[in-house]
């Protein structure tokens, strides 16, 4: 049941997830291509073009919205400082790598649109670490999968185990509910 929802709508959910968060889902989704019910390629294609996305999306709104969305986000204002900061001492390769950084993924691409950081050079070094972050992490994902196999195939079981004690919970409530209708 759940392998079915997986092969069926993973890689849309893939796309979602890294769009809105990331790494977790991206592990999550090389895990699952370690099981055989994605494809390891296919999820690092949608992980980069998610990602690459998100970002180039994210650099417009603060290119064109910057001011009003730090009004609206104030927990962006606190992480503002902390950008610039690694932007001023590590330049283009903070750039290259800002999604490796816990906390700051999402409102990176922002501030960078806020500043004066031009767009090409943005492009060109998000298209180069998304392409490197979404295999690594794919891959790291994949091994996970590989060291947790043990622990996911007594998973299945245990599911079996769930759906069956809810399906007996469920009867026995009816016959519950159906015996009380009738001694009424």
């Amino acid at each position: 049941m759940l392998e079915t929802l997986i092969i069926r709508w993973g890689y849309l959910a893939i796309a979602f997830g890294i769009f809105l968060e990331g790494e977790s889902v991206l592990i999550l989704g090389g895990a699952m291509a370690h099981r055989g019910l994605l494809s390891l390629p296919l999820v690092m294609l949608i992980a980069f073009l998610s990602a690459f996305v998100g970002d180039q999306f994210w650099f417009q709104m603060g290119r064109r919205y910057g001011q009003p969305l730090i009004v609206r986000h104030p927990k962006w204002l606190a992480r503002l400082g902390g950008v610039q900061a690694r932007l001023e001492r590590y330049g283009d390769v903070f750039v290259f790598g800002f999604r490796y950084i816990y906390g700051i993924r999402t409102v990176t691409p922002v501030l960078l649109g806020m500043s004066a950081y031009p767009r090409a050079r943005f492009v060109c070094l998000n298209l180069a670490g998304v392409a490197v972050w979404s295999v690594t992490i794919s891959w790291a994902g994949w091994a996970l999968g590989a060291a947790f196999q043990p622990i996911m195939d007594r998973a299945v079981h245990a599911q079996k185990l769930f759906v069956g004690v809810l399906a007996a919970a469920l009867v026995l409530w009816l016959a519950l509910s159906l015996f009380r209708r009738r001694a009424r």
